[in-house]
């Protein structure tokens, strides 16, 4: 039996949950993997919501890879799923912004890719601004306008200065902004970034 692992809340009223997912937390089970995941933490903390979505995928609205950290949004009715299913799948009204850690920096401060990915070649618009250089290393903001697998990890190697790998890749999702699925009323959330970003070596 997985280990039983704990989320930070940051956030919990009827129809969402707003967690801070640590590193090293696999969204939800995948082939091969036998790793607890954020799902089965939600399940427990919330059991109703164990069909929302799908059974296999929880209350996942959107996901972060297992070695990014920071603010994620989980649903805990189906009425609160199907409605920010909606709006992350429209873009324009949710706001993503994380940061990271990378080898080098662009030349300039700030800019935006404008480049597809993946096999069907989906649009995928990151916008970065260096916010601090760090020796051979550099602070740097990037927010998304699309959600595209691996999006922010593949753009900063195009740009010439990849993310960080040690001791793990650093990339934290620290806002998350959207429509309220009961209100409509826009809420944001901050995740803290953790302490290797912040002093990265």
């Amino acid at each position: 039996m997985a280990r039983r692992i704990e989320i930070p809340i940051l956030y919990e009223d009827e129809a969402i949950v707003v967690v801070d997912k640590p590193s090293g937390v696999i969204t939800h089970p995948a082939p091969g993997r036998d790793e607890p995941a954020l799902t089965d933490w939600f399940v427990r903390h919330c059991p109703s919501a164990k069909a929302v979505g799908s059974v296999e995928r929880a209350g996942v609205v959107h996901r972060l890879d297992i070695e990014t950290s920071g603010v994620m949004v989980l649903a805990k009715t189906q009425a609160a799923y199907l409605a920010l299913r909606r709006e992350f799948e429209r873009h324009d009204r949710v706001e993503k912004i994380y940061l990271a850690v990378c080898e080098g920096a662009p030349a300039k401060r700030q800019g935006t890719i404008d480049s597809p990915l993946g096999r069907e070649h989906l649009r995928a618009v990151t916008h970065w601004n260096v916010l601090q250089r760090l020796g051979p290393l550099a602070l740097i903001e990037f927010k998304i306008d699309t959600g595209r697998n691996h999006q922010i990890r593949l753009h900063a190697k195009a740009l010439g200065c990849p993310i960080r790998t040690r001791p793990r890749l650093l990339l934290h999702a620290v806002k998350l902004a959207f429509p309220h699925p009961v209100t409509a009323r826009r809420v944001e959330f901050v995740a803290p970034p953790p302490r290797e970003l912040v002093y990265p070596r």
